[in-house]
């Protein structure tokens, strides 16, 4: 690809993610095309690929990274899927963005991390979105900026309406919270030390065998206190906020999106029903973001050390969840590679 040229992308993974990644970047943002589709499934890809031009399907996702056309790759598979393909990538010297997780688990995640350090440069991007939302972004310029003082506490909300089949207590952390991880790490420009978990009384909403909701708590390597509460079957919508508490003052985002009205006997506004509703515009936005950045030959954003450090918050916080116990994080020291 010559420089600032359109990027032709070859995506891994097209199911409910992979496909809207798909249709945003034939459709929604601009220099980038969908070179290549790759899926298990064939009768998938195959559909994909036919209604764009150009695009060709494959089953294997080190044959379509080999195809001429492709300049980088976007990884939407499902987790355990993850390390083999950005091998692959590292293997071809291609720019990555890499859904969450990086991988599913911090010894898997390390492994990925040593290999991009013997490359010398980052190549990877990870698909924290809510890093690239307007509010998120505001709360970060204001924190950075000390508007408020120093920060000394977070309070998250994370509420689904529901929980798919087969939704367990570990994918709570690893699925849900694991944002909040991310968002705690970039916020407060600080590593997360150690996690307890509360369990409150159940909703009889919540599948057998689910705690539901719960409480997750961050320790900060500054002491700074995070809590979160995550309610995956609310029953009624999708709603995050989170709210900084500093020395000076407090900023909160989240809680009014939308049009408010108030009318006879009524007041309020709509709640979004899901995740890709709620973030669609900072889904946009981070595709532009590594789009640009690609092909400027530069790599921005998540990098693998925030996807390993994600990672070993959430083992802390699985081993929390089943313990009740607060429960230390255990990370390596941070390599030069992803200093700050």
């Amino acid at each position: 690809m010559t420089s600032y040229g359109t990027l032709g992308v070859a995506v891994i993974g097209t199911g409910r993610m992979g496909a809207d990644h798909v249709r945003r970047i034939h459709d929604v943002i601009s220099g980038a095309r969908v070179a290549a589709v790759v899926d298990i499934d064939t009768d998938r890809v195959n559909y994909l690929a036919a209604g764009i031009e150009g695009c060709t399907p494959y089953t294997d996702p080190a044959a379509a990274m080999d195809d001429p056309g492709v300049d980088a790759v976007l990884i939407a598979s499902p987790g355990p899927a993850h390390e083999a393909a950005l091998l692959d990538a590292f293997a071809r010297d291609l720019p990555v963005l890499c859904e969450k997780p990086l991988t599913p688990d911090p010894a898997s995640a390390l492994r990925v991390l040593e290999a991009e350090q013997k490359l010398g440069h980052r190549r990877v991007q990870v698909g924290f979105m809510r890093r690239y939302d307007a509010d998120y972004l505001t709360l970060k310029s204001l924190l950075d900026k000390g508007t408020y003082g120093r920060p000394l506490m977070l309070h998250n909300k994370h509420r689904n309406a529901d929980t798919p089949p087969g939704f367990t207590n570990a994918m709570m952390i690893h699925d849900s919270v694991v944002h909040e991880i991310d968002v705690t790490r970039w916020l407060l420009d600080e590593e997360i030390a150690a996690v307890r978990v509360l369990r409150p009384a159940p909703t009889g909403n919540a599948p057998d065998g689910l705690s539901d909701p719960q409480l997750i708590l961050f320790e900060t390597a500054a002491g700074q206190v995070v809590d979160t509460e995550l309610f995956v079957n609310c029953g009624f919508g999708y709603q995050v906020s989170c709210e900084a508490v500093c020395e000076g003052g407090t900023a909160r985002i989240g809680d009014d999106r939308g049009v408010f009205v108030n009318t006879t006997g009524h007041w309020g506004g709509a709640i979004t029903p899901g995740f890709i509703e709620r973030f669609e515009e900072a889904y946009d936005r981070q595709v532009q973001r590594w789009v640009d950045a690609t092909r400027r030959g530069e790599v921005e954003g998540p990098s693998c050390w925030d996807g390993y450090a994600a990672a070993a918050v959430c083992e802390a916080g699985v081993l929390a969840q089943a313990t009740g116990e607060r429960v230390t994080v255990d990370l390596i020291e941070r390599p030069a590679l992803y200093e700050r």
